[in-house]
């Protein structure tokens, strides 16, 4: 049975009525993917840069990782990161604007030591690490402006 046939059920999310008791009704909600050609998996992270050398050795030594050649007559340049989604470097159009919140942060387990980290690159800090419940997080600017996070659960 879909929306069209019941009307206890509504196009966004389809709810299902599972006992009634007399002044109470109990409904389990259940997110339904509709037919869409876009899964809801992100593949990669791109952060644009304006000169790839400088955004190359500064991301590598935030991360810990070696240097590599960046790709795409060198525009490109991907970030080895753990897990399923990328980080790349992107250089193709280098008169972005860097304003607006972050794009993506980065988890950590010790925000102390990623502000310690952070000072000893002497980046640029914004702000001390903020609670918000949930998580407590730190931002922090790239050389071109990026606004980057790092976030860790409370």
């Amino acid at each position: 049975m879909n929306a069209d046939q019941d009307p206890r059920l509504d196009r966004d999310c389809f709810s299902r009525h599972i006992g009634e008791t007399p002044g109470r009704m109990s409904t389990i909600r259940v997110v339904t993917l509709l037919s869409a050609p876009i899964p809801n998996r992100i593949g990669q992270v791109f952060i644009p840069v304006r000169d790839m050398d400088r955004a190359i050795a500064w991301y590598t030594r935030l991360l810990g990782l070696p240097a590599q050649t960046p790709t795409h007559e060198g525009t490109i340049y991907d970030l080895p990161a753990v897990g399923d989604v990328g980080l790349a470097l992107d250089a193709n159009q280098p008169d972005f604007t860097a304003d607006g919140p972050p794009r993506f942060f980065w988890w950590a387990d010790d925000l102390e030591a990623v502000r310690a980290h952070l000072e000893t690159l002497q980046v640029d800090v914004v702000g001390d690490v903020q609670d918000i419940g949930s998580v407590s997080f730190v931002q922090f600017r790239d050389p071109d402006g990026n606004l980057l996070m790092v976030c860790a659960r409370n």
